[in-house]
């Protein structure tokens, strides 16, 4: 009986840790998806505003930030 007690310790920390490491797994999968997301909208955003029509556009959207 002791042994098979040891035994479903045993089985239960296994379990514990896997259940740990694909919560890790998890975790760090919704931040890749959350950023490619962004990068997405991102890349959204650049591709209408770089199909607006040049006589829509302000020169001002040309001038560099320092000026």
């Amino acid at each position: 009986m002791e042994s098979r007690i040891t035994e479903l310790e045993i089985k239960l920390a296994l379990q514990e840790e896997l259940m740990d490491a694909l919560n890790l797994t998890v975790a760090r999968q919704q931040q890749q998806i959350d950023l490619l997301q962004e990068q997405l909208r991102h890349l959204y955003r650049l591709q209408q505003a770089g199909s607006q029509p040049e006589e829509q556009r302000s020169l001002r959207d040309d001038i560099p930030p320092h000026y």
